[in-house]
Formats: C-alpha cells, structure tokens, sequence
C-alpha cells in the first residue's frame, strides 16, 4: 500500500515536471519538423534582403551639358607706363652755346636742331682746309699731265697724289669740327628738360636737353614664375590707366632673367601713342593675354575632390554612371572658373556632386536651361570681363 502511494508521487512529480517544459512534441517529429522547415526559412530571409536591395531607389541628379570655348588666359600686373626712348642731348664741342633752339615740352623730330655752339674760328679752318684742298687738287691735276708728256718723273706724280690725299683728310676734319657744334635730335620725341641757357659755357660731353620718344608708349610689369609659360612676345596686351582709359598693345619683351629678390620676370607691352596723350611715368595696370585654348566655362560650385583629393568634376557617362574628370585650371575669376581636361558634350553634375560616388548609377535629371545659361553668364562672362 506503502508502495502505491510512493510510486504515485513519483509519476505526479514527474507528469508536473513535463507539462512545465512545453515541449508536447516527441522527439522524433521535432527532429523531422526541425530539418524540412530550417532551410526554407534561409531562403526566405535571403530572398527578402536582395528584393530590398534591387527596389532601393537611385540618386537623382541635376546634370547639364556646357559647351566649350576658346578662352585666352589673362595675366594682370601692376606696372608703370616708361618712355620708349631717353637720351641727355650732350655738346660733343667745348664753347659758348650760340643758339639755343628749343625750350622744355616741344617736340622735335630726328635731326631737328637743338641747339649751336659759337664757332670761335672753326669756320675759319675750314674755309682754310677748302683752300688747301683746291690747291692740292690743282698741282696734281698739272703734275699729271706733265707726266703723261714724259716731262715730269711718275714719283713726283706719286708725292702730289700723297699731298692731294692729306689736304682732303684735313678738310675733313674741319668739316667735322664745325658739325660738331651742332647738337640734334637723335630721334624725334619731346624735350622733357634743356640744362643750358643760352650764352652759357659748355665742354665736350656736357648735357644740354633731355629727349624722351613716348610713341610707343611702353608698358612695364613684373610677371610670376608660375605666368611665364601664359604669354610670348608679340601676344596681345592692355594698358588700363589710372585715368580709366584703356590702349591696345602688343607684348615686345620679356626677360629671362629673374630678379633676385622677388623671382620674378621683367615684361615690356608697347602700344601706339600718336598724340603723345600718355606720359611716362603713370601708374597703369599691365595686362597680358596668353594664347587662345579650348576650355569649359564652369562656377566655382560644381568643382568637388574624389577620394584621393584629386580635384575635379563629377558627371554622367552613358551608362547613367558617375564618373570623375580630373581638370586643368585654364584661368579663375571671382566666381568663375574656365577648365580643360572635360570632354566635349560631358553631362556634367551640377547638382548633387557632392552627395553621389565614382561608378554609383544615378538619375541624371537635365537641369532647367535658365540655370545652365547662368552657369555660362557667370564663368564666361567673368572672365571675359578680366
């Protein structure tokens, strides 16, 4: 009896204990239910995650096709306007100046008179010298003939010719003498200052006006290292004066030399001043125009860096791909900028550059024809206005 009651305990703890696990299966079903439903549960979730990969929705962006135009870079540089030619007029005779011709501010041309030195017997010798010379010639002329009837020996014929050939030298020189009495202008231009007055006395080499050639009218700047390769002698080039005006010139130097302290280069531009309205010695900005290249007008905006900083543009090829450009920097203004390396019809990003990566397929939306003709506006008319 003992025994029943025990064993009874025994199968109710037991049933107890089974109900409290929840497991009402018996084991051979859960180990078939286990292996034919676990693989179709993988597959499910598998399925699911590539259906949300393949339906997830592509970046749009603004993309617009800039054409391409020839663009001379500009290099501007302060500088100074400098006369083409200067020259101190100097007397190339010591005396008293006889005859001073000209006053500060006219305008000679080469070979104008300047100014006379008294002649103080030089006109003299040279009426002396002729007279000598006459002579000479005369005693040949006899002397030949005489030896052309045999009368006279050939040497003496030879001594007169000697004679004839010393009086002609000194004539010459007296000739000379007297010319260099006169002081002239070497070239024409303006007499910016005269040093004598009339009367006074000078000695060989004294200055007697100063001479400055002002047309061309030149230009002179100082041009980076990194400019030197922009421009060439005979580019085209400005002038822009303090007074607002603005001449046309052409670029005829520029050093190969640089200077020491600042490394940079000497550039002369001249540029036609026929009425001689431009003095020398005006603060004038120098602007230089560097050979013509194709390049793509574009804002500051839409120029990005690629993952190794490389800087350039983003756009669309024709696989609606985003693809990079790197760029060459043609010229820059304030908001602008004109860059080569871009092919030519290059759907170009203009929006959303900067939120896309290199090979992600996007939704290239072409961007309103307004904005694109403000892109132009801005990056090519920026630096046309340079």
């Amino acid at each position: 009896m003992r025994a029943h009651r025990y064993a009874a305990i025994l199968v109710f703890v037991a049933s107890a204990a089974w109900v409290l696990t929840g497991d009402f299966s018996s084991v051979g079903s859960a180990s078939d239910q286990d292996g034919a439903e676990a693989p179709a549960i993988t597959e499910t979730d598998t399925s699911s995650d590539a259906a949300t990969a393949d339906t997830r929705p592509e970046q749009s962006v603004a993309v617009a096709v800039i054409p391409s135009i020839e663009h001379a870079r500009t290099v501007r540089v302060s500088g100074v306007t400098q006369a083409d030619k200067r020259t101190n007029m100097t007397a190339r005779a010591g005396g008293v100046i006889a005859e001073l011709l000209v006053e500060q501010g006219d305008i000679v041309a080469k070979g104008d008179m300047v100014a006379r030195i008294a002649p103080e017997g030089r006109d003299a010798a040279v009426r002396s010298a002729e007279a000598a010379l006459e002579q000479a010639r005369a005693e040949f002329a006899a002397r030949e003939e005489l030896v052309e009837r045999g009368t006279l020996p050939r040497l003496q014929l030879d001594q007169q010719r000697s004679a004839l050939r010393l009086a002609e030298s000194q004539y010459e020189a007296a000739l000379a003498e007297l010319e260099r009495l006169d002081v002239t202008a070497p070239f024409g231009g303006v007499v910016d200052n005269v040093m004598v007055e009339q009367g006074s006395s000078v000695d060989q080499g004294t200055p007697v006006a100063n001479l400055i050639a002002l047309d061309p009218i030149i230009g002179i700047g100082e041009v980076n290292e990194s400019d030197l390769n922009t421009i060439r002698v005979g580019g085209t080039a400005q002038l822009r004066l303090v007074t607002g005006d603005v001449i046309d010139g052409t670029i005829r130097f520029i050093s190969r030399e640089a200077q020491s302290s600042t490394r940079t280069f000497t550039v002369e531009v001249e540029a036609p001043n026929p009425d001689l309205a431009v003095p020398a010695g005006m603060t004038a900005e120098v602007i230089l125009r560097g050979e013509p290249v194709v390049a793509t007008p574009l804002p500051r905006s839409v120029v990005t860096l690629d993952d190794a900083g490389e800087l350039g543009v983003r756009a669309v090829d024709e696989d609606n791909k985003v693809v990079f450009y790197p760029i060459d920097l043609v010229d820059d203004s304030t908001d602008a900028l004109l860059l080569g390396g871009i092919p030519k019809g290059a759907r170009i990003i203009v929006v959303g550059q900067n939120f896309v990566s290199d090979g992600q397929a996007v939704i290239p939306v072409e961007a309103d024809s307004a904005v694109i003709e403000r892109l132009i506006a801005e990056a090519s008319g920026e630096a046309a206005s340079q």
